[in-house]
């Protein structure tokens, strides 16, 4: 059974940081490229950040510079770094891994919520 399992969300002052968590199972995690999207209401999903199998990188402009994303491949678990965080960062964060190979499969955690409010 697959599952992504997302924590690390929470509230938290502008200017502070967190940590979220995806724990995977059930797939080869290796061989998936993994992302963070959030979502904030009224507004569409948007990629936060990605790391490839490779360990490649690449951010939203939005966050450039305050956030990090990693990997581990041998505990199965992709960390998002947050800090500075400002009230726009305000989103329900969800973990995605999507497959370098055929079928190409995607999986979704159920999301966490992060405030950023004084």
């Amino acid at each position: 059974q697959v599952q992504l399992v997302t924590s690390g969300g929470g509230l938290v002052q502008p200017g502070g940081s967190l940590r979220l968590s995806c724990a995977a199972s059930g797939f080869t995690f290796s061989s998936y490229t993994m992302s963070w999207y959030r979502q904030a209401p009224g507004k569409e999903r948007e990629l936060v950040a990605v790391i490839t199998s490779a360990g490649g990188r690449n951010y939203a402009d939005s966050v450039k510079g305050r956030f990090t994303i990693s990997r581990d491949n041998a505990k199965n678990t992709v960390l998002l770094e947050m800090n500075s965080l400002k009230p726009e960062d305000t989103a329900v964060y969800s973990c995605n891994a999507r497959g370098i190979y055929s079928p190409y499969r995607v999986y979704w955690g159920q999301g966490t919520q992060v405030t950023v409010s004084s």
